[in-house]
């Protein structure tokens, strides 16, 4: 069986525009995309650019725009895409070659909500304790790896480069939940800026991309209680 790629190329170096080239890509059943975009790469051309890791949905490296959604290229099965698949970079962020984005604004978000446990006391001689209650209560925001598929799904965001976007707030709340730490209201201080959390409007396109199933808009609407209540 065969399939065709469509992908967005672009190299700054050589072309001014990007433009689509497209690909014929043999596939077994049991092929991920990603295996196709490689055969594309050993076998066709080898100047396309794009960013791979573990290839198993845990590193998050592969996120990609396929057939007009994000999607982890290694988690999705090639016959499930239909005979011709768009492939082009994730949106919002600056395109540095073909499928490769700049990560660093995305970054900076996740590190402007402080995305480590931030305690009073001094630090301790064991395990600091939680109850199985306390951990379930942010349990699904502990699943992110960071793949900016929500961020980049994300209208607001593609529209306003400033908008700290669904992922890092997703990082805030695991930690403004978390009953062991004290940087909460440090936190939700730094969401209620005009760029944080109120700028969300609540289209779920972060939670339909998410390849780990997080509830990403829950948890957006879960830190605006806590800003409008400071009860968490």
């Amino acid at each position: 069986m065969t399939v065709t790629l469509k992908i967005r190329r672009y190299d700054p170096e050589t072309v001014d525009e990007a433009h689509w080239e497209s690909y014929q890509v043999p596939f077994d059943p049991s092929d991920r995309l990603l295996d196709a975009i490689m055969w594309v790469k050993w076998n066709l051309d080898g100047t396309l650019a794009f960013r791979r890791s573990c290839a198993h949905g845990v590193c998050g490296s592969d996120a990609m725009r396929v057939n007009g959604a994000n999607r982890l290229a290694c988690k999705v099965l090639v016959k499930d895409l239909g005979s011709e698949i768009t492939i082009e970079p994730i949106k919002g962020l600056p395109v540095e070659k073909d499928l490769i984005v700049d990560m660093e604004p995305f970054f900076d978000a996740f590190r402007a909500v402080k995305p480590y446990l931030i305690t009073d006391d001094h630090e301790p001689t064991r395990e600091r304790l939680q109850s199985t209650e306390d951990r379930a209560r942010f349990d699904d925001t502990t699943k992110c790896i960071m793949c900016a598929a929500c961020t980049t799904a994300c209208p607001v965001f593609w529209t306003d480069g400033d908008y700290f976007g669904p992922q890092a707030i997703v990082a805030a709340h695991r930690f403004i939940f978390d009953s062991r730490d004290s940087g909460t209201d440090e936190r939700l201080e730094i969401l209620n800026e005009r760029e944080g959390v109120w700028r969300c409007r609540t289209t779920f396109n972060c939670t339909d991309a998410c390849p780990r199933g997080i509830q990403v808009t829950k948890a957006i609407q879960e830190v605006k209680r806590a800003l409008l209540f400071r009860r968490v």
